[in-house]
C-alpha cells in the first residue's frame, strides 16, 4: 500500500492554481467552499472518475501529491492529455481558431463543428474552441455522438487563455489521465475518490447528455454499489448528486453521511431555470 500524505495541519483551501479550461455543465467551482471543509485531512491519491471541467482538482492541485483523472468522454480526456503534454502547440492552434473566428464568425464555427480532425492537438483545439464559442458553453451530442450545439455570442478574445492553459499544464503534471468507466478505477486504502456523476434528473428537462449514452438509474445503483465496496476497502468516498428521492434512498444507509448544500445553476439555455438548487454531498467518512 502506498504511503499516505501527511495530515493537513489546516483544512484544504482553494489554492486555485488554475481555472478549468472548459466550461462544463454541473461544474463544481461554486461548491468548492462547501466541499473543501468536508475533505479528509489525509489523502493518498486523489481520484476523480467524472472529471468534467476539473474545478475541484485545480483548486487542490498544489496540496496533493498524486491524482488520477478519468472520464468516459474521449475528446475531453484527450484534451486534458494535450494540455498536459503539448500546451504550446495547443495554444498556437487555438490562436489560429481565434483569428479565423474573428474574421469568419459563423462560417468558421460550423466548419469546425462539422470537421473530424485526427491529430490529438487538432482534436483538443477543436474541443476547446467549440466549448468557448458555442451557445452557453454547453457540451451536447446527438445519438451519433456528434457535437450539435449552435454557435453562441462569445467573442474570440476568450478562446486562447494562454496563461491559464499553462497553469493547467503545470497542475496536470501530477495527474494520470484516463478514459473509461468509473468502475475501472483502482483506488487504494487511504485514497480519496470524488464522484461527480451526471445527476439524477430533478425534472424531465434536466441535462445529462454528455455522451451519446445517458447515465441511467441502473448506473446510479451501480455507482452506489461501487462506492459501498470502496468503503469496505478503506477508500474515502465523496459524492455529489441531486437531492431526489432515489438518491436519498440509495445513500440512506449508515455507511454514508448526507449533507444538503445549495448550488447555483449557471449553465442553462433558459435563464428562468438558473438559480440556486439543493444538492446532496455524500461521504463515507467524517472529516
Amino acid at each position: 500500500m502506498q504511503a499516505l500524505a501527511p495530515a493537513q495541519e489546516k483544512p484544504f483551501v482553494n489554492g486555485r492554481v488554475a481555472e478549468p479550461f472548459v466550461k462544463w455543465v454541473g461544474g463544481k467551482r461554486s461548491l468548492i467552499p462547501e466541499i473543501l471543509p468536508r475533505m479528509p485531512k489525509r489523502i493518498g491519491t486523489y481520484h476523480e472518475p467524472f472529471v468534467g471541467g476539473g474545478a475541484l482538482f485545480f483548486a487542490i492541485a498544489d496540496q496533493i501529491d498524486r491524482a488520477v483523472l478519468t472520464d468516459n468522454n474521449f475528446e475531453l480526456v484527450l484534451t486534458y492529455s494535450v494540455v498536459k503534454r503539448n500546451p504550446r502547440e495547443l495554444i498556437a492552434e487555438l490562436e489560429r481558431h481565434a483569428a479565423q473566428h474573428q474574421r469568419r464568425g459563423e462560417d468558421h464555427y460550423y466548419a469546425v463543428r462539422a470537421g473530424t480532425p485526427s491529430e490529438p492537438i487538432d482534436i483538443a483545439a477543436r474541443f476547446i474552441y467549440l466549448n468557448k464559442t458555442c451557445y452557453n458553453g454547453l457540451y451536447r451530442v446527438n445519438q451519433a455522438g456528434r457535437f450539435n450545439v449552435p454557435m453562441g455570442k462569445q467573442a474570440s478574445s476568450g478562446i486562447v487563455a494562454e496563461a491559464n492553459i499553462m497553469a493547467c499544464h503545470r497542475a496536470l503534471r501530477k495527474a494520470t489521465i484516463r478514459v473509461g468507466d468509473f468502475g475501472a478505477i483502482r483506488p487504494e486504502q487511504g485514497d480519496l475518490v470524488y464522484f461527480d456523476p451526471p445527476y439524477h434528473p430533478t425534472s424531465d428537462v434536466s441535462f445529462t447528455k454528455y455522451t451519446k449514452e445517458n447515465f441511467t438509474e441502473h448506473d446510479h445503483v451501480r455507482l452506489r454499489d461501487f462506492a459501498t465496496e470502496l468503503g469496505k476497502r478503506g477508500v474515502n468516498v465523496m459524492l455529489s448528486n441531486s437531492n431526489t428521492k432515489l438518491i436519498r434512498g440509495l445513500y440512506g444507509s449508515k455507511a454514508f453521511h448526507r449533507s444538503v448544500v445549495m448550488s447555483p445553476r449557471l449553465v442553462n439555455c433558459k435563464p428562468t431555470r438558473r438559480g440556486a438548487v439543493e444538492e446532496l454531498l455524500i461521504r463515507n467518512y467524517m472529516s
